[in-house]
């Protein structure tokens, strides 16, 4: 694996908006960046070779006045530039496999909509070996965003989630908010509504096993600021309102290849439509 960031590049707003950070991620880690643009195979062969040299031009344009301003605007960032022809979605995914982090552009939709994420970066984020961001064009949020939130599940932490927000966290001087979503056993009826100390009592205990399971991290990182909180509800629907005041989301995406290809979990689908920040995937190996 090369220490790098990598950034897909095709001249829509989503992209710009990833490359700028991307630019951001390769400072605060130090490597190089990379654009890359995948040149899709016409579907249509009957389109005429002006046509397809004039787009050529203007990627290469595109490439080369906007690897210009990153090294202009981040003084010292290393500025490479990535020409691939295929399919798009595989061949930014071999290249995610080779970088530190790939950051794509993430489509968005109408308020009420939410947002779509786009089949492209969909599969990148699903069949990616390594951390994949998806970047928003836009955030209209009013008030400014801060800290860096992760959704964990207490029964399957798995370091890699930990691993990557942590040294993120330290990376990028943001506090760091653990958050576990759960919901009463149906079994339980009507005794939730008489006795609302029942959800309290499990919360309690269950951000307990989360800040344990959070001690030898903060060892390691003893600069980074970081809280757990369990509570009651849909873990997407709870992840999804969280992120509305975070600067970055970080979700985990088991990596286990089922037989119709890679699975993302309803909760990473939720947060990659709906969170307005952006989003960090983190592969974690299923044993």
């Amino acid at each position: 694996m090369t220490a790098q960031v990598i950034a897909g590049l095709d001249g829509s707003d989503e992209s710009l908006a990833a490359v700028e950070w991307a630019a951001e991620e390769a400072r605060v880690r130090q490597v190089p960046l990379a654009l890359m643009n995948v040149e899709e195979l016409p579907a249509n062969p009957e389109i005429p070779l002006a046509q397809l040299s004039e787009a050529a031009e203007r990627t290469a344009e595109l490439l080369r006045t906007t690897s210009e301003r990153l090294r202009t605007e981040h003084a010292g960032l290393e500025v490479s530039v990535v020409r691939a022809r295929g399919r798009a979605a595989e061949e930014l995914t071999a290249a995610a496999h080779t970088a530190d982090v790939t950051v794509l552009g993430s489509r968005g939709l109408a308020r009420m909509a939410g947002f779509l994420a786009g089949s492209v970066s969909l599969a990148v984020v699903g069949a990616a070996l390594n951390p994949v961001v998806l970047v928003r064009a836009q955030d209209e949020r009013i008030a400014p965003p801060g800290g860096l939130l992760v959704g964990v599940d207490v029964d399957r932490a798995p370091d890699e989630l930990f691993a990557f927000a942590f040294a993120e966290a330290a990376r990028r001087n943001l506090d760091l908010r653990f958050l576990h979503s759960w919901t009463l056993p149906a079994s339980y009826g009507y005794a939730a509504l008489m006795d609302p100390a029942l959800g309290v009592d499990q919360s309690e205990h269950l951000a307990r096993t989360l800040r344990d399971l959070m001690k030898p991290w903060r060892r390691r990182y003893p600069e980074v600021e970081a809280t757990a909180k369990a509570v009651v509800g849909s873990p997407a629907l709870q992840m999804v309102e969280a992120s509305r005041d975070a600067e970055l989301v970080v979700v985990g995406r088991r990596s286990r290849r089922l037989p119709l290809g890679p699975h993302l979990g309803h909760v990473a689908q939720a947060v990659i439509h709906h969170s307005p920040a952006p989003v960090v995937v983190v592969p974690v190996p299923v044993p």
